[in-house]
């Protein structure tokens, strides 16, 4: 604050005057000369938040240098021919110094960098990956047709890529150092961008986030760590002050700016056309208002949207879906619907009494395998009992009751594809035929644990007085410890080990959405399980919280971000395939080369600066600020480009 006080209000830019040309700092002045104005405001000193840091641009430029630098990208790497010359001043890592080759310049490949081959597997990776609808964009569309580069990625493909595709992607084609550092950092993102983001788990990220910038020190060139690395470490402690990052993160204000642009029509004359624009906007959107019998923005169902479904008194009554696709009568053998018969009472909460009499009973008989037997015949037992309550008019035999008690029709209704609960969920036969992946499913088990599984069939019992009860018949993966492995917060699965054949089905209100990315460590018959938390889906009854940008984890206890730096190898940052770089530029470059040290903690340092430097450093800003708002995601990328649209609309 002392430093504060000193700073002087003056006029920035070439100003007449000074002559029409930038004034040069004096000496007694700081390297920043600007004092807010929101310093004048009596209640500032004492916010403790000042600022906001963006993390939805943050992210992606971390995640550019960081794939851009893995994958070799000459446009986005921070290895550059200059960082291994700054690796060549500074005396470290000979292994990565240049080498002369004749009259060339030769670049050791570094270990940190993909070599051509698992180029090409992370590119056929970044390919073969499926999102679920309306997840995130069809990343295929930016892998070259060559299968070499991953280009144009706007802010919400990195997000997916940082947290999703990448610590799954890198873990077999680096070092197992390096892609656990890489894993780190992004499990630290996960946390970050939850939607409950717990402060316990902020403070020690704070922490850690100190490790895992030394361990990336370690591993990447000097030149790899500009400012946005180094803000990572302020966004745990203005999450803590701030709260969650979707209520702080750019992306509803691109999307609304693209919007403002989109109502240009004069170019000569954008600001008219935007007032125009906001003005008839603002009217229609008045008089939409008044009307009921028509389809306006207030009243449009969301894309997901499963209509209103009448209330029930039993829960299995309640599991009901939004049907899509051609509706086909299928008829279940008895074995079959004995068994989805026994799973809708057995999950029927209010003829839990029923359920506890009938295993007394059996008990009382001496029944030598009970649970068979309670399985086998609670059916017909239930049935003989309500019809016999329901003959002398006990009250507590309803309609619903009745109707579960008197079986299903033998014929259920098949349906490709179904909404449940604002979740699009599409069979695993039609799944492989589209962009999407709507086919994996999970259910949590009564010890907490989860179980994994696909989508075969969706299928809809019927009952007396019109009731029904949709279920989804599931192919579940064997869960042990064997064929489930999770290791860093990544859960692979075995998908060749069938589970639960007896028994498949599940409510269709019970069922989690999650889908599967392969996993190129441990083979083709592995897969990754990703969890989906769908937007506009809350676990809180509150309205006015279904405005949510982006697919988030719900909590940032979900993942456990531990970092160890003891015992940490020394690692050959040269890869040993023998691939080299050659640089046309002749080796006595070397030699020529300037090496200006510039210390940004010496105020001093910056006094002697030129005004034929501060041009063109101002210059350089301005390029720099015109190329980084070329990365803006716009409401059009967002709408066009950042979301699937299934192929069964």
């Amino acid at each position: 604050m002392d430093q504060l006080r000193r700073v002087k209000t003056t006029i920035p830019g070439k100003h007449p005057n000074y002559g029409g040309v930038k004034r040069k700092r004096g000496d007694d002045e700081l390297n920043w000369r600007k004092k807010s104005i929101f310093y004048e405001l009596p209640y500032w000193a004492e916010i403790e938040l000042k600022h906001n840091l963006d993390v939805m641009h943050i992210e992606k430029n971390i995640c550019d240098s960081l794939l851009g630098t893995l994958m070799g990208d000459p446009h986005k790497s921070k290895d550059t021919d200059n960082a291994r010359r700054d690796l060549q001043n500074l005396g470290i890592r000979s292994e990565l110094h240049l080498y002369e080759d004749g009259n060339k310049l030769m670049k050791p490949a570094a270990e940190y960098t993909f070599s051509e081959a698992n180029r090409r597997k992370f590119c056929r990776f970044v390919r073969s990956v499926k999102f679920p609808d309306g997840f995130a964009a069809n990343l295929w569309k930016n892998v070259a047709q060559n299968d070499s580069r991953i280009v144009g990625l706007k802010s919400h493909d990195c997000h997916v890529i940082m947290q999703r595709l990448l610590p799954v992607g890198c873990r077999s084609l680096v070092n197992k150092t390096i892609s656990s550092t890489i894993i780190e950092l992004c499990t630290f993102f996960n946390q970050l961008c939850a939607r409950t983001v717990n402060v316990t788990d902020m403070v020690k990220a704070q922490d850690q986030l100190v490790i895992i910038l030394c361990k990336l020190e370690r591993i990447f060139p000097p030149a790899f760590f500009d400012i946005m690395i180094h803000l990572v470490l302020h966004l745990p402690e203005e999450a803590i002050l701030g709260g969650p990052v979707f209520m702080r993160w750019m992306y509803p204000f691109e999307r609304y700016l693209k919007r403002l642009k989109d109502y240009v029509r004069n170019a000569a004359k954008p600001e008219g056309s935007i007032s125009e624009g906001y003005v008839v906007d603002e009217a229609l959107t008045f008089c939409s208002r008044y009307f009921d019998d028509i389809e306006t923005r207030f009243n449009r169902p969301d894309r997901n949207d499963d209509g209103i479904h009448r209330t029930r008194r039993l829960f299995v009554f309640e599991s009901q879906c939004k049907p899509m696709g051609k509706q086909s009568q299928v008829y279940v053998e008895k074995n079959m619907r004995d068994r989805a018969e026994f799973y809708i009472l057995n999950n029927s909460p209010e003829i839990e009494t029923y359920l506890n009499q009938h295993k007394q009973e059996l008990k009382l008989r001496g029944c030598l395998n009970p649970d068979k037997a309670h399985r086998n015949e609670f059916a017909d037992w239930f049935f003989e009992k309500i019809y016999a309550m329901n003959r002398v008019h006990a009250p507590e035999v309803t309609h619903e009751l009745l109707s579960l008690a008197s079986k299903s029709n033998v014929f259920v209704s098949s349906y490709p594809a179904c909404i449940v609960n604002g979740v699009r969920f599409v069979t695993y036969a039609r799944d492989v035929r589209l962009k999407t992946q709507n086919s994996g499913v999970s259910v949590p088990g009564t010890k907490n644990e989860m179980f994994y599984g696909q989508l075969q069939e969706i299928l809809e019992f019927s009952y007396l007085n019109d009731f029904s009860v949709v279920l989804f018949k599931c192919k579940w993966f064997r869960c042990d410890s064997r064929r489930m492995v999770t290791e860093n917060n990544i859960t692979s699965i075995n998908i060749t080990s069938e589970s639960y054949k007896d028994d498949q089905f599940i409510l269709a209100s019970q069922a989690q959405q999650v889908f599967y990315v392969e996993d190129p460590s441990r083979g083709p018959n592995w897969r990754v399980v990703q969890h989906v938390n769908h937007r506009s889906i809350w676990d809180i009854t509150e309205d006015g919280m279904s405005d949510i940008d982006l697919l988030q984890d719900n909590s940032s206890s979900n993942f456990t971000l531990f970092v160890d730096l003891g015992n940490l190898p020394q690692i050959n940052l040269q890869r040993n395939d023998g691939d080299v770089i050659p640089i046309v530029q002749p080796f006595t470059a070397v030699s020529q080369h300037v090496y200006e040290t510039v210390s940004f903690l010496n105020d001093d340092d910056e006094d002697d600066v030129s005004e034929e430097d501060d041009e063109t450093v101002e210059e350089s800003a301005d390029e720099e600020t015109d190329e980084g708002n070329d990365d803006v995601d716009t409401e059009e990328d967002d709408d066009d480009h950042s979301y699937h649209t299934s192929d069964s609309d």
